[in-house]
């Protein structure tokens, strides 16, 4: 654990006005990247982004949410800042689950919340199954903590996916990443991102994006857009939802995810939803997209901010306080 919490690297960064700190936390294949924000007493929140984004994502809702806690935002493997896994090697939720197991190891948190956008939120609700003593509260923007799958689709999935990365392979062999100036890649970004604002975009790619000779190149693994062979099916998602322990707030947006699900998802998806309606948690809907809670946080900021007061156990804060105070 020391030795762990040793490896742990704060700089200090000017690039965004509200981060306190830039994290690096060492991993077998490289780094997991990040940023802090908050007070170091302060009550620990996991911040974890989605697919192809990164903790940019979080950069104009934290400012708006609790001061009294201690807000670690990590780039997860293959984006933003962080090492990309591997040759040769897929990306998958289990693996992000162990990813997010390696950096609580570092931050020796005993105890945390986790607010997690789309894929960091299904990264997040698969570790409060699996480690639910470990997880107080957890926030689903635009998420639903597992996203479950037909298992008559599975050995499609499967066969997909592993064809992919061998096609996926035999392509990239050799070949260079497109250069783009700054001006196209936002362009480039907006144009396969649809629920991103100009301004959001401009965000993520501070830390999306890497200077090279001629322009910039996009710093992300493109494996991550192979499909996810590690799938569930419904009765594991509604298992896996029995075991979280933690208080839970899901924000849906109006045009967000949810709008994309054809039929069979649909019906799949409603099903995991009806599991979370008891008073331990909140299923609340919000105006605007899949983005929202970065294109337009204030939207989404009271609701976050009185769940963490609220519903999470009132000694949380107290519960790190002394490992905290190190970080």
């Amino acid at each position: 654990m020391i030795r762990a919490l040793k490896g742990v690297r704060h700089m200090t960064t000017t690039t965004v006005k509200q981060a306190v700190s830039e994290l690096s936390i060492p991993v077998p294949w490289g780094e997991i990247r990040g940023k802090v924000w908050g007070p170091d007493h302060g009550r620990p929140v996991l911040c974890l982004h989605g697919w192809a984004d990164n903790c940019g994502s979080f950069n104009t809702l934290l400012p708006l949410l609790p001061k009294d806690c201690r807000y670690v935002a990590v780039d997860l493997v293959g984006h933003g800042c962080s090492s990309h896994r591997p040759p040769g090697v897929l990306y998958a939720f289990p693996s992000y689950v162990m990813d997010i197991r390696r950096v609580i190891d570092a931050l020796q948190w005993s105890k945390f919340s986790i607010i997690g956008h789309s894929m960091g939120g299904n990264i997040g609700g698969m570790f409060s199954a699996v480690y639910p003593e470990m997880v107080d509260a957890l926030v689903l923007l635009d998420s639903y903590g597992f996203l479950p799958t037909d298992t008559k689709e599975m050995p499609e999935v499967l066969r997909q996916g592993l064809e992919d990365m061998i096609q996926f392979e035999k392509t990239m062999e050799g070949k260079q990443k497109r250069v783009y100036s700054h001006e196209k890649a936002v362009e480039r970004l907006l144009a396969g991102n649809k629920s991103l604002s100009e301004e959001s975009a401009t965000i993520l790619l501070e830390r999306a994006l890497v200077q090279v000779e001629g322009g910039v190149m996009f710093s992300r693994d493109f494996r991550i857009n192979l499909k996810n062979i590690a799938r569930i099916s419904l009765e594991q998602s509604l298992e896996m939802r029995s075991r979280i322990r933690a208080s839970v707030l899901i924000i849906l947006a109006d045009g967000g995810f949810g709008r994309m699900f054809p039929n069979t998802e649909e019906k799949l998806v409603s099903a995991l939803l009806e599991a979370y309606k008891d008073g331990n948690n909140e299923v609340v809907r919000v105006p605007g997209n899949h983005h929202v809670h970065l294109n337009e946080p204030e939207v989404v900021a009271p609701f976050v901010s009185n769940f963490l007061q609220t519903k999470a156990p009132a000694n949380s804060a107290e519960l790190t306080g002394a490992q905290t105070s190190r970080l």
